[in-house]
C-alpha cells in the first residue's frame, strides 16, 4: 500500500483577498520553530505506524511553501527521506508564487528530487490581480517558468481563476491564452467561490464589489473546456486539465480515494479508514509537537491531531461520490465502489442514478457512473442527489471496519485537504 503525504507550509508575504486556506502573513520568524515541529510530526507518523511509511505522491501546499528560507528546505528532506519509503519516480510537487521564486531556491528543490512545480499565476490582467491581492504580475510568471524550465523542471502546473466581479469574457481569454503560451504540463481553472470571512466576501456583502456573474462563468467554462481541448490538454476532473501521462498523481489519490497523510498546521489526511484534521494555529501547532510525549490513539494519529473521525459507511458512499465523480473521464467504477462500501453501486443509489440518467446528467453503465457533459457546469446539482444514501449497518469490506497501526494495515480512505 502506497501512501500520499501532503505537507502544509501556512507562511505568506499577504493573504490574498479570496483565500480562506490556512495561510498566515507576517510571521517569518516561526518558520524555523515550524519546520522542526513538521519534522517532529514526521517522525511521529513513523512511530505510529512502525517504520517509514512508503509514499508515492508528495505534495508541499500552503500557504506558499516558496518562501521558506533554502536553509529549512534540506532539513525537511532529511526528515521525508528518514521518515518515510519515497517510491522512485514518486511525483513530488511544491507550490509556488512567481514573485516567490528564485534560481537558487528552484535548483535546490531540484537537487532533493522535486519534479513538479505549481505556480499560482491566476490571471494576467492588473486589475484581476489588484481584485485578488496578488503580488506578482505576469512578467514575474513569465520569470518563474523560465528559471523552472532553466534548472530542469518539465513538469509544471498553472493555477487560473475565472469568474471574477467585473471581469469580461474577453479578459479571461486573455488569461488562458497567455497561459498556454508557456507551455504548461498542467492547468488547473478554478471559478471564483466567494468563501465566507474573506476579504472579498465581506466588500461583495457591503456592495463595493459587484457579485460574480454565475452566467458569464458558465460561458467561461464552456469556452476554457473548447480551447483546452483543441491545444491538446485532457480534462480529467471538473476544474483540472493536463497533456497526456502529465496529471496530478497525488490529487488523483483524493478523488480515487486512495490513501494520503495531511501533516502541518490544518491539514486534512483520510488513513486506515479514520478523517484527520490538525491544530490550525502555527503557535500551537509547534507547542503540541514539542510537548507530546506519549501517543493517545493508534496511527494516523499525530500530537498535532484535533479530529480523529472514524469514517462510517454512510459517510464512505457519499464521499465516494462526490469524490470520484469529479473524474470526469473515469468517474467512480463499480468495482471500487463495492471494495469500499461493500454493497453493490444500484443497491445503494440505484433509483437516484436511474433518475439522474433519465435527465442526462450521468452516464451509469456496466464500468460505473459518471457525469455527461451537460452536467459538468451544474455538478454540485447531481451531488446534493447523492447525500444521505439508504445504508445502515457495516456491510462486509466497509471501511469503518478497518483498523490498521503498522505497515500491514488495510487500504485507507482518502479526503480532500488542500
Amino acid at each position: 500500500m502506497m501512501f500520499g503525504l501532503y505537507l502544509h507550509i501556512p507562511f505568506c508575504r499577504q493573504r490574498c483577498s479570496y483565500c480562506d486556506f490556512n495561510t498566515y502573513a507576517g510571521m517569518e520568524a516561526w518558520m524555523g520553530p515550524y519546520v522542526q515541529a513538521l519534522q517532529e510530526e514526521m517522525a511521529w507518523v513513523r512511530r505510529q505506524y512502525g517504520g517509514p511509511v512508503p509514499v508515492d505522491t508528495v505534495y508541499f501546499g500552503g500557504g506558499t511553501p516558496s518562501l521558506l528560507p533554502v536553509s529549512l528546505w534540506e532539513g525537511l528532506f532529511r526528515a521525508l527521506h528518514t521518515h518515510f519509503q519515497v517510491a522512485e519516480g514518486a511525483e513530488i510537487t511544491v507550490e509556488a508564487n512567481p514573485e516567490s521564486v528564485t534560481e537558487e531556491g528552484l535548483r535546490v528543490l531540484r537537487g532533493w528530487g522535486v519534479n513538479r512545480l505549481s505556480l499560482g499565476m491566476q490571471a494576467v490582467h492588473p486589475q484581476d490581480l489588484r481584485l485578488l491581492g496578488r503580488l506578482h504580475d505576469f512578467p514575474a510568471v513569465i520569470r518563474a517558468v523560465a528559471l523552472a524550465r532553466k534548472v530542469g523542471f518539465e513538469n509544471f502546473n498553472l493555477d487560473l481563476i475565472y469568474g471574477l466581479p467585473e471581469q469580461p469574457l474577453a479578459r479571461w481569454q486573455k488569461t488562458l491564452t497567455w497561459a498556454l503560451r508557456l507551455a504548461p504540463e498542467h492547468l488547473s481553472c478554478y471559478a471564483l467561490t466567494l468563501e465566507h470571512g474573506t476579504p472579498l466576501q465581506a466588500w461583495v456583502a457591503r456592495g463595493r464589489v459587484p457579485e460574480p456573474d454565475d452566467d458569464l462563468a458558465a460561458d467561461m467554462y464552456a469556452w476554457t473546456r473548447e480551447v483546452l481541448e483543441k491545444a491538446g490538454f485532457v480534462q480529467y476532473e471538473l476544474s483540472n486539465w493536463a497533456r497526456p501521462d502529465r496529471a496530478c498523481w497525488h490529487n488523483l489519490k483524493y478523488w480515487r480515494w486512495e490513501p494520503y497523510l495531511g501533516l502541518g498546521a490544518g491539514a486534512h489526511g483520510f488513513a486506515a479508514g479514520v478523517r484527520t484534521a490538525n491544530v490550525r494555529a502555527p503557535q500551537a501547532y509547534v507547542q503540541r509537537l514539542l510537548k507530546a510525549r506519549e501517543p493517545v490513539r493508534p496511527f494516523p494519529w499525530t500530537p498535532a491531531t484535533v479530529v480523529y473521525h472514524r469514517v462510517s459507511p454512510r459517510e464512505a458512499a457519499e464521499e465516494l461520490m462526490f469524490m470520484g465523480l469529479r473524474l470526469v473521464q473515469e468517474g467512480v467504477p463499480r468495482a471500487r465502489f463495492e471494495r469500499v462500501v461493500g454493497r453493490p453501486l444500484e443497491d445503494v443509489y440505484g433509483p437516484v442514478l436511474q433518475e439522474l440518467a433519465q435527465m442526462d446528467l450521468v452516464v451509469w453503465d456496466a464500468q460505473g457512473v459518471r457525469l455527461t457533459p451537460l452536467s459538468l457546469p451544474v455538478a454540485n446539482q447531481v451531488f446534493v442527489r447523492l447525500l444521505d444514501p439508504p445504508l445502515s449497518g457495516n456491510g462486509p469490506g466497509t471501511m469503518s471496519d478497518r483498523r490498521a497501526s503498522g505497515p500491514s494495515a488495510s487500504s485507507p480512505t482518502a479526503f480532500p485537504a488542500a
